[in-house]
């Protein structure tokens, strides 16, 4: 006859993921086969701990996130997202919106410094000299009046013909 693997009685009403050791009284793991603290075998083999222990996390659909070398049922996950804007905003500290404009800036910065380098060609260093100042002022244009517009929209309303001093 073949030996069974079920385990002959697991109390599935009760919850607790760890047990008291026989010999050495220290708390361990419920569902694994030796003491984790002195090797006292607690089942009969690792094949029958498996057993028990799902056996007891099919009882309850709460226990389904639970490993049997658990010594406690493991916690709701938590959100842990901050909205370090929204924070900000509510502690009165001004941050600076997300910006590509300063890496375009350091480009158009690259060319006119390559452009200080003294080539045997002029006409090197002008070219240089003009690729870097457009790609500069975009930058800043760009930085300065698109993104500053966009993230400070005018507040003030317009003045209708009356004007109050």
């Amino acid at each position: 006859m073949a030996a069974a693997r079920k385990p002959r009685y697991v109390d599935v009403t009760n919850p607790s993921l760890s047990v008291d050791c026989p010999r050495c009284g220290l708390r361990t793991a419920r569902f694994v086969d030796h003491c984790r603290n002195c090797g006292y075998k607690l089942w009969p083999s690792s094949v029958v701990a498996s057993a028990a222990f799902k056996a007891w996390r099919d009882a309850d659909p709460s226990r389904a996130r639970a490993s049997r070398y658990d010594l406690e049922l493991p916690a709701e996950p938590v959100d842990l997202t901050i909205d370090y804007a929204a924070r900000a905003h509510e502690l009165g500290i001004h941050l600076f919106p997300n910006s590509n404009y300063p890496f375009i800036i350091c480009a158009g910065a690259l060319f006119l410094g390559l452009a200080a380098i003294p080539f045997p060609s002029g006409t090197a260093r002008i070219v240089l000299a003009v690729i870097g100042g457009l790609i500069f002022l975009f930058g800043v244009v760009g930085w300065v009046l698109v993104e500053d517009v966009r993230m400070y929209p005018s507040d003030s309303p317009e003045p209708h013909g009356e004007v109050h001093h």
